[in-house]
């Protein structure tokens, strides 16, 4: 790179793309004196393909202190910073300010920030005043784990424009989310992928209605798919995703539609998304689910309380075309018809299910029926 760089003038670079990036690179960057020029007078657009793997043993304080504060204060001009993901399946450091000091990951000109955090505290970290200018924030949160003594600034963010909120983990605190949705009333596109456990009722369209349409007069984009697991014993009557439906018909919302898998006896998965489905994970789909094409997921558990059948793989295969991870949840056992279809007299007379990207299947918490069918399937 360097000598690409001093090869020449580059009077109009303004943009950096930074591939297999580790932590080490920064001390490159320092070291090189004849490239800091280029990057704290020209550079205002950073994309880092991070390399670097999320250990519980890494300190993510001081990766956050020398890794991700120590960017802005190399780059001096950036206003679009983006940190993704440099492999399938991988997590890269989350972003970590708790216990640093207000000025750590600040800056007065930062308009786009994509990036993943910690916990979602960092995320109100980020809204706390530190980046005045931001008018999109897209962030991954790895964790929500609530802490009573941190006091966050709730002022309104009146200069955000999109905010997408990704949460890789269950959560409880709800209305941690809801709460900082009543700061953006200038909001004009929101994304949100979330699942939320031990609810006592579902989330449907009247929550959408009151949390974020009410809040939110500008809106005009909403993608999302959201998850709550209720409690079948606080309930007195059975979910349907078929009552879950009409709450997002009445609140306008007829590209939008509803799933409700009971993961357990005791236990309902019931996710309502936006349709055409733009996420790339899928947790807990059931053998009843949308007729429709989930073209960018990758990674899905299936699980249920009844068998999934040679049928339902075979829907799975044509609904999941880039399908890369598959895990089962499922100890019951398929009918004899679908174990028949894989005895060695009657294996020809069925199709084979083919999954052309699938590169892991996890059975671990799957019965052997379907751990034999995986295996006499040829085509995977």
């Amino acid at each position: 790179m360097e000598r690409i760089l001093l090869a020449t003038d580059y009077p109009n670079l303004t943009e950096l793309k930074i591939s297999h990036f580790h932590e080490d690179a920064l001390y490159y960057f320092v070291n090189k004196l004849s490239l800091q020029s280029i990057f704290r007078e020209q550079i205002t657009v950073l994309t880092l393909i991070n390399d670097d793997k999320y250990k519980k043993q890494r300190s993510l304080k001081n990766y956050s202190l020398y890794v991700y504060s120590f960017i802005f204060t190399l780059f001096e001009n950036l206003k679009k910073l983006s940190i993704t993901g440099g492999s399938f399946g991988s997590s890269y450091p989350g972003l970590s300010l708790r216990d640093l000091p207000f000025t750590t990951f600040s800056s007065p000109i930062l308009t786009h920030l994509y990036i993943n955090v910690d916990n979602f505290d960092d995320c109100l970290y980020l809204l706390d005043g530190r980046l005045r200018q931001l008018t999109t924030l897209c962030v991954t949160v790895y964790t929500v784990k609530s802490s009573s003594e941190i006091v966050h600034n709730m002022d309104k963010l009146c200069n955000l424009k999109y905010f997408s909120l990704k949460v890789s983990d269950l959560f409880e605190a709800y209305d941690k989310i809801s709460s900082l949705f009543r700061r953006m009333s200038n909001l004009e596109k929101l994304t949100l992928n979330i699942a939320v456990r031990r609810r006592t009722r579902v989330i449907d369209g009247t929550d959408i209605q009151h949390d974020i349409f009410d809040c939110m007069p500008q809106l005009h984009s909403f993608t999302f798919c959201i998850c709550a697991y209720v409690e079948m014993v606080d309930l007195s009557y059975k979910l349907t995703s078929e009552d879950i439906q009409q709450t997002l018909t009445d609140i306008g919302q007829q590209h939008a539609v509803s799933m409700v898998s009971y993961v357990t006896k005791k236990k309902a998965a019931c996710s309502i998304f936006s349709l055409p489905f733009e996420f790339d994970y899928l947790e807990d789909l059931g053998n009843k689910y949308p007729n429709t094409v989930f073209s960018y997921v990758t990674y899905l558990l299936v699980r249920d309380t009844v068998p999934f059948e040679h049928e339902f793989f075979m829907r799975i295969a044509r609904s999941f075309p880039s399908l890369k991870y598959l895990r089962i949840f499922n100890m019951k056992s398929q009918t004899l018809n679908s174990r028949m279809t894989f005895s060695s007299d009657n294996s020809q007379l069925y199709s084979i299910i083919e999954y052309p990207h699938l590169t892991i299947l996890d059975v671990k918490y799957a019965h052997r029926d379907y751990v034999e069918q995986f295996l006499n399937e040829a085509k995977l």
